[in-house]
């Protein structure tokens, strides 16, 4: 990411004007756009109709359905439940024959009792039968820097212990959508290494009764398979143990699946965000969980939707691996700030309320160029 305050400056209006027509993207690069609006009035609007089964990759996080109500959003119940399947068939419409759809969301707690909801499960299942989907694959997404909670019944009660991991559902209109897991190969363990260059192992029947093969780790395949759930391997040693903002870090840093903290302080978007007096997203989304299902579901080329973008941590990660993208977000200062995420050399187009301009005092290219991606407009 830029620096934005080196290279160039950007102006942001409070709010955009009213009878805007949110069909219009608020800023675009030379790979993607960013929409303001109603996510499912969006999906059906000329834009949006024009990607319809050319959309390689759906990743996104939808409001989760919390007791607490947040400024970002959220519903509860069976209301959540009907719309959040709502989105299946528009989705399903979007995405190629092989294409995929991955989806985050949170935990549900019963309110008032230390029980937890199914809202999250059944909003799961309605889905994937409204989409007439297949599911491929759940994951586990295991947050290390989330705050203890529900602060009711682990903090207070003492009851419960911390809530902090997140289901991750990789779902599809077919059985086998494209994936290839050699692209997101983990380095080998130091042990895996020196059986690979020892070739010294037990071999023969385990107790699981699986037969390990004279020949089975002897092979170098360029790294390890990744499971589908991340945790206790990415943990320092207890006698290491650094600080907080520290883990974070060497979690970003050592970590590439679903096991990084979304709470990095230092991070680009955040400090953009401040320098300006915007709000920063509450609920940002690693840029390493992301890249992990862009690499593993995509090719370069293809393109990615995020309809609940939030400070757009998808369109900014497609564009930093070469991949085309959509974003919507309904708040106009998260999606507005979330230009922030890209070099302002790559962004070719705004709106009227987002203004940016070069330090050497001319009119960035941004504001007026004509090089914006033809389907993404209306």
């Amino acid at each position: 990411m830029a620096d934005w305050g080196k290279t160039h400056e950007v102006e942001i209006a409070a709010a955009l004007r009213q009878g805007r027509r949110a069909s219009t993207p608020i800023y675009e690069t030379d790979l993607g756009a960013t929409y303001c609006g109603d996510s499912q009035k969006l999906l059906k609007s000329r834009p949006f109709e024009a990607r319809k089964g050319k959309v390689q990759l759906v990743f996104t996080s939808p409001p989760f359905p919390l007791n607490t109500k947040k400024s970002y959003g959220n519903r509860q119940g069976e209301e959540y439940i009907r719309w959040f399947a709502s989105f299946a068939p528009l989705l399903r419409d979007m995405v190629t024959k092989d294409g995929s759809i991955v989806i985050e969301i949170g935990n549900a707690w019963v309110p008032g009792e230390p029980v937890m909801a199914t809202h999250v499960i059944e909003a799961f299942l309605r889905f994937l039968k409204k989409g007439g989907l297949h599911l491929c694959q759940e994951f586990i997404w295991y947050n290390p820097a989330r705050l203890p909670s529900p602060v009711q019944w682990v903090n207070r009660e003492r009851v419960r212990v911390k809530d902090a991991f997140t289901r991750i559902w990789w779902m599809s209109p077919t059985t086998r959508p494209k994936a290839d897991n050699r692209k997101v190969l983990r380095e080998y363990s130091p042990s895996m290494k020196r059986l690979i260059e020892t070739g010294k192992y037990n071999a023969g029947p385990r107790p699981s009764e699986h037969h390990i093969g004279a020949e089975s780790f002897k092979t170098d395949n360029s790294g390890a398979i990744p499971p589908n759930v991340g945790g206790a391997e990415a943990l320092p040693a207890l006698d290491g143990m650094i600080t907080p903002q520290g883990f974070a870090e060497y979690l970003e840093e050592t970590t590439n699946l679903l096991k990084a903290a979304n709470t990095l302080s230092s991070d680009d978007y955040r400090k953009f965000c401040v320098e300006r007096g915007a709000p920063v997203h509450p609920a940002r989304m690693p840029s390493t969980l992301v890249e992990f299902f862009v690499k593993f579901l995509t090719d370069e080329g293809d393109t990615v939707l995020d309809p609940f973008a939030g400070s757009n941590t998808t369109g900014a990660v497609a564009q930093s691996l070469g991949r085309r993208w959509l974003s919507v977000e309904a708040e106009w200062q998260y999606a507005a700030h979330s230009i922030g995420r890209f070099d302002p050399t790559h962004v070719t187009s705004t709106c009227e309320e987002i203004a940016v301009q070069a330090r050497n005092g001319d009119q960035a290219a941004a504001s007026s160029s004509s090089s914006a991606i033809p389907l993404f407009t209306s």
